[in-house]
């Protein structure tokens, strides 16, 4: 029997080291919920974890985006309704004109009318925004030209670069449907049914081109409410391939942080029989 050096206690301590980091590893997982809370825990999980979680942030932002652009659209097909409403008056004026039993007084009247919807098209075009942008002035019209000064309404749809989507809206100016001349400013005239009947041609035009307007709109809109519904399940899917690499397994880990608690009691025990037997040594000293 030794005193200077008791092996069973000095390995019975160094076990119980062992066993107590673990058992603070087990109550570390046990209450985060998540069994990589550092890289030493498992560091190619961290580093795939932490992928996807710059993937998660950027889908669910995307998601946003998304539907921030759906918004958009609606906002400008509102507006484009009135501006519809405003041409098919015009046009029903135009046919009224281009009837004959009307006067030069009755046509003046109806000239009047025409004055303020004309007025209308172009203050619609000036004060739709959204989010302090005019969009029906041409600023996200589709370039004609080298020099075209409009560019496109880019929204990101995607976690990453250049996973993108272009928006063109036309301008809708009275000038650009037509019903304005441009340089001298003068508006459609009905003063004659000769023209109004022209009238009635230059409004179809317009019409069709605030309809084929509202027609990208429309696919527009309806690509993004299925990019939203896509990304929304990649976003899920992902959160959930994150979760199995990076969250506890609770049932699992319970078991371990029981198995280390006994293991810990039973080497507090045996480091104190173990530091009993150098005390044995006085009994054979009396």
């Amino acid at each position: 029997m030794v005193i200077n050096h008791n092996m069973s206690a000095m390995y019975s301590n160094r076990q119980l080291g062992v066993t107590n980091l673990g058992l603070q590893k087990d109550m570390e997982k046990l209450s985060s919920g998540m069994k990589i809370n550092r890289a030493g825990d498992d560091a190619s999980g961290l580093a795939v974890s932490e992928k996807m979680r710059s993937q998660i942030r950027g889908l669910n932002q995307a998601s946003q985006n998304a539907s921030n652009g759906i918004s958009f659209i609606q906002t400008t097909e509102g507006y484009l309704q009135e501006t519809t409403d405003i041409m098919q008056r015009l046009r029903e004026l135009a046919v009224q004109s281009s009837n004959g039993i009307y006067t030069d007084e009755d046509r003046m009247q109806i000239q009047v009318e025409v004055s303020q919807l004309v007025a209308e098209v172009d203050r619609i075009a000036s004060t739709a925004q959204f989010n302090g942008m005019n969009m029906l002035t041409g600023r996200f019209a589709q370039p004609t030209g080298e020099n075209s000064v409009t560019a496109s309404m880019w929204l990101h749809i995607g976690a990453n670069m250049d996973q993108r989507m272009s928006v063109y809206i036309g301008t809708m100016t009275a000038t650009a449907l037509g019903v304005r001349q441009l340089g001298d400013e003068s508006i459609i005239s009905l003063a004659a049914p000769d023209d109004a009947n022209r009238a009635i041609g230059t409004i179809d035009e317009a019409l069709k081109k605030i309809n084929k307007q509202r027609a990208d709109l429309g696919g527009y809109q309806n690509r993004l409410d299925y990019a939203v519904k896509g990304i929304d399940i990649a976003s899920e899917n992902m959160q959930a391939s994150e979760s199995r690499i990076r969250d506890t397994d609770m049932a699992k880990q319970m078991v371990e942080f029981t198995k280390n608690q006994v293991l810990s009691q039973a080497g507090t025990a045996m480091l104190a029989q173990a530091n009993t037997q150098s005390q044995n040594v006085l009994s054979l000293l009396r």
